[in-house]
C-alpha cells in the first residue's frame, strides 16, 4: 500500500496510508439460466498466426485471403480460445522477437497531431513519501470551481494508521469541509511541482477534499492533468 508524507496548517507533518478509491458493484451480470457470469480473458490468437506471419508465409494480402477460404490458417487450434491468467506485458521488435532495456521517447504533437518534438522519457522517482513532506499550501479553491475547471483522472483516499493519524486527517477533513474548499496539492520545497505517486508515473496536480460524518471522515486526493479553458472568442473580420 504506498504511503504519502504530508504536513497540516500547523506544519505538523506524519506519513499515513494512501489507497484508491474502490467502486463498490452494484451490477450483477448473469446468463439466460440466472447464472452469475463473470469476465474472462481468452487468447485470440498467436504470432505465427498472425497478419504479418501469414503474409510472409504466403506470399501477400491476396494469397492469404485465398488460404483463409481453402483452410483455417489463422487459427492455432492448439492455444486459440484458452483462458489467460497472470500475463505480463512484453515488448517486441518488428521481427516479433523479445527485446530487452527498451527506451521509450515522449512525442509532442500539437492541436491537429502533427509531431513536435520527440525526446527521451524521463522516468522521474516518485515524489509524495520523501523525507521532504506535502506542504499544507492553504491555496483553497471552492468545490465547485475544481469541478469545472479541471479534468480530474483518478483519486486516492488517505487513511490513518493510528490513533495520532486518525486525529490528524480527521481534523484536516473537517477544515476543508468548513471552507466547503479543496485545497491545491504539489511537491518540492514551493508545492509547485506536480505529484508522481509512482517511479514513472504520469505527473498529477493534486486536490484534496474532505468530508466528515460524525466520527468519521473521508479525506480524498483528486488528481488531475488536464485543465479546461473557454476557448478565445475569434475577432469579427471586416468585410
Amino acid at each position: 500500500m504506498p504511503e504519502i508524507n504530508i504536513s497540516n496548517s500547523s506544519d505538523r507533518d506524519a506519513v499515513v496510508s494512501m489507497e484508491s478509491v474502490a467502486t463498490p458493484l452494484r451490477v450483477r451480470w448473469v446468463d439466460t439460466q440466472a447464472r452469475q457470469a463473470s469476465n474472462v480473458r481468452l487468447l485470440k490468437s498467436t504470432l505465427d498466426h498472425d497478419t504479418e506471419s501469414l503474409v510472409k508465409k504466403f506470399g501477400g494480402l491476396e494469397e492469404v485471403s485465398q488460404a483463409i477460404i481453402d483452410g483455417d490458417p489463422e487459427i492455432n487450434f492448439e492455444m486459440t480460445g484458452i483462458t489467460m491468467q497472470g500475463t505480463s506485458r512484453v515488448f517486441v521488435n518488428k521481427d516479433q522477437e523479445l527485446v530487452h532495456r527498451v527506451q521509450q521517447f515522449e512525442i509532442i504533437r500539437d492541436p491537429d497531431g502533427n509531431e513536435k518534438d520527440r525526446r527521451p522519457r524521463q522516468i522521474v522517482p516518485q515524489n509524495v513519501s520523501n523525507e521532504l513532506p506535502l506542504k499544507w499550501t492553504g491555496k483553497f479553491l471552492k468545490r465547485s470551481d475544481v469541478i469545472r475547471k479541471f479534468v480530474f483522472a483518478s483519486k486516492m483516499q488517505l487513511t490513518h494508521i493510528n490513533g495520532l493519524t486518525y486525529d490528524f486527517l480527521f481534523a484536516m477533513a473537517k477544515d476543508l469541509e468548513d471552507r466547503d474548499s479543496m485545497m491545491l496539492l504539489g511537491a518540492g520545497p514551493n508545492s509547485n511541482q506536480p505529484l508522481i505517486l509512482r517511479r514513472g508515473s504520469l505527473p498529477y496536480r493534486g486536490f484534496l477534499e474532505g468530508r466528515t460524518k460524525g466520527d468519521r471522515y473521508v479525506l480524498l486526493l483528486h488528481l488531475s492533468n488536464m485543465e479546461m479553458k473557454k476557448p478565445e472568442e475569434s475577432g469579427s473580420s471586416e468585410a
